[in-house]
């Protein structure tokens, strides 16, 4: 009992720290919290719902995301432009974990803020924190291969949260938070894996990162999903607060020739110099919530 009481009481302290969407939101804040407070109770290793115990989820899309602009670039955060690729992952609180990669200094033509890896179609910001859609917070981005590598953003993703902490990331735990990449294609699935294996020796841990091929999850209507606009590019938008939860390791991946096959070493070598890592690269703390919200000039 000592222990729940305890635990009860990081509620409002947690409650304080995302007023703009307590505001927005209250019902989904409150559930979010307590679903960590849940996991927190069964020690933060709760196992992912299988999918016949999922809620059922809704046919209809998020509304008043078709169409919309993104709030730094001014893109449009649906379309994928031709030539450009997508990338989905997941590594922890969605927030930072979108500004980082929406800061790049080119190549990256829009970033979202969604629910990806579970059973529930288009699930809402409270069912998801609830842990029954099995459902992860995560990042859309859409790209340009010309001007940007995918190991580049591979590499912001390894380095921006630790990988090995299995159904969490620092103060948030659920299922929810868990580490994921999602892969489009063969080439993706290689330098995922190919990097994982790389970058757990450098960390020496193993690590939990669920990696799992998109077309998985076309049985229960996607990978991906819109959160609520609200979300959207939250940190660059008037009142945010700069909340984050990951744990950047201050472990770089570097040596992309000791890790990346070789055939595919021409085609996705990295395009990002090494000043902008020097400078701009995830550092323990969180650092890209206080970062400035424009891309990064080089």
């Amino acid at each position: 009992m000592q222990r729940f009481a305890a635990l009860c009481a990081t509620i409002p302290v947690a409650l304080a720290l995302r007023p703009a969407i307590a505001r927005a939101n209250p019902v989904a804040t409150t559930k979010r919290h307590l679903g960590a407070l849940m996991d927190l109770m069964g020690g933060g290793d709760s196992g992912l719902i299988s999918p016949d115990k999922a809620l059922p989820g809704r046919e209809q899309a998020m509304p008043n995301i078709e169409g919309s602009r993104h709030f730094v670039l001014g893109t449009d955060q649906v379309k994928v432009p031709e030539g450009h690729k997508v990338a989905v992952f997941a590594n922890g609180c969605f927030w930072g974990s979108e500004k980082g990669i929406w800061r790049f200094p080119y190549g990256i033509y829009s970033t979202a803020v969604g629910y990806c890896g579970g059973f529930s179609p288009n699930p809402t910001y409270q069912e998801a924190c609830s842990g029954m859609t099995g459902h992860t917070e995560g990042v859309r981005v859409v790209y340009d291969p010309k001007e940007i590598s995918f190991s580049d953003i591979l590499r912001w993703f390894w380095e921006a949260h630790d990988p090995c902490s299995g159904m969490g990331q620092g103060n948030d735990r659920g299922t929810q938070y868990r580490s994921g990449f999602y892969y489009f294609d063969d080439d993706q699935k290689r330098l995922i894996e190919s990097s994982k294996e790389f970058y757990e020796k450098k960390l020496g841990r193993p690590i939990t990162t669920e990696i799992a091929a998109a077309s998985d999850y076309e049985q229960y209507g996607g990978v991906w999903f819109f959160a609520e606009q609200y979300h959207q590019q939250y940190l660059a938008k008037p009142g945010a607060r700069p909340y984050c939860s990951a744990q950047p390791q201050g472990v770089d991946l570097d040596g992309f020739s000791e890790w990346c096959p070789a055939d595919l070493q021409e085609t996705y070598a990295p395009k990002l110099p090494d000043a902008f890592w020097a400078k701009e690269k995830p550092r323990k703390g969180c650092s890209v919530v206080n970062s400035p919200n424009e891309p990064v000039v080089l």
